[in-house]
């Protein structure tokens, strides 16, 4: 087993590269793993997607992301994460999963993933929020045909494609889906299609106007639904808003209704949970984001402070708490 590291560092998105500077700038022996790729949960974005957010909210530092157009794509916000590890040397390994923590005494940490075992005194999960994509729960949704991720529209070409869903993610899969000669369906619940606020999570205007297009030029159906009973090889079966049943031809569904954080690992730990807006979120300290396992912390999409730009902003200021913590402890030791 290696020698033990100070702080390690579950995911490697902007949180968790935000946490890797701040434990280096710290002087800390720290390590991040990673079991996908740097930025795993930009990279599942479609292809060739427009990021919503400004720069301002993305970058690690202020003007150092320079997208061609006022947002980023996809590739160009990849490749400047990609490349501020790169530049910054950041320890991280990707591909490889933490599979066990456990807890060791009188302190710290045992570690345990795909290709090794590591001790830590302390642990910061910065973990994204893809990880378990929401389902219907309805008959066939287990069918080849059905996806619950979007990532391009050009094997559905006079395909009938159904996107099941209410936010931006369905909206513009829809829209890509659309444009690109798809004959396609949004169902989606009235609440959500006829909501007008941003701040309620009503789907953002620039893909709002040309999806209102591609309706008004009959290229795309929206049906304000109720839920889905069943999905069949060449069919699907939902209940619209005023209670009427449909079927309709189908050849691919999309159902992108959200997804949630793998808290197994915290879970396991002990750490407190308690309700979120859907799902159970870890209780922690709002000033230093320790969980109710002392040692143990988080940051990023599933705490209150979840947009990008909170999420790498929260490590740089709980880190050298972190750091100022077990110095305190080393030289008590010393005493």
């Amino acid at each position: 087993m290696p020698e033990p590291f100070d702080l390690l560092i579950i995911g490697a998105g902007p949180a968790g590269l935000s946490a890797a500077e701040a434990a280096a700038r710290e002087g800390l022996r720290y390590l991040v793993i990673e079991k996908g790729v740097i930025a795993s949960t930009i990279h599942r974005y479609p292809i060739g997607r427009t990021v919503f957010s400004t720069t301002d909210e993305l970058e690690m530092e202020p003007g150092a992301l320079k997208p061609i157009r006022e947002k980023p794509t996809r590739e160009e916000l990849l490749s400047y994460y990609l490349h501020f590890a790169l530049d910054h040397d950041l320890r991280i390994n990707t591909d490889e999963e933490v599979t066990l923590i456990e807890k060791l005494e009188p302190n710290g940490f045992s570690i345990t993933t795909s290709r090794a075992m590591y001790r830590a005194a302390r642990v910061l999960f910065t973990i994204g929020a893809m990880a378990h994509p929401r389902w219907l729960g309805v008959p066939g949704e287990d069918l080849p045909k059905v996806h619950h991720r979007f990532v391009e529209p050009y094997p559905y070409v006079r395909r009938d494609a159904l996107v099941v869903g209410g936010g931006n993610s369905a909206a513009e899969a829809a829209l890509f889906l659309s444009e690109e000669g798809a004959r396609t369906t949004l169902a989606i619940w009235r609440s959500d299609w006829e909501n007008r606020d941003p701040k309620a999570g009503a789907m953002k205007h620039w893909v709002r106007t040309p999806l209102e297009g591609q309706v008004a030029l009959g290229r795309m159906r929206i049906i304000l639904y109720d839920h889905v009973e069943a999905i069949t090889k060449a069919a699907i079966t939902l209940v619209n808003d005023e209670g009427d049943t449909m079927t309709l031809p189908n050849d691919v569904v999309f159902v992108l209704v959200g997804s949630d954080a793998d808290l197994t690992l915290l879970r396991q730990l002990g750490v407190k949970m308690t309700t979120g807006k859907v799902s159970e979120v870890p209780v922690y300290d709002p000033e230093t984001f320790e969980t109710s396992v002392p040692g143990i912390y988080v940051a990023g999409h599933f705490t209150n402070e979840r947009h990008i730009k909170q999420a790498i902003a929260v490590p740089r200021r709980i880190v050298p708490l972190i750091a100022a913590e077990l110095r305190a402890n080393c030289q008590n030791r010393l005493r």
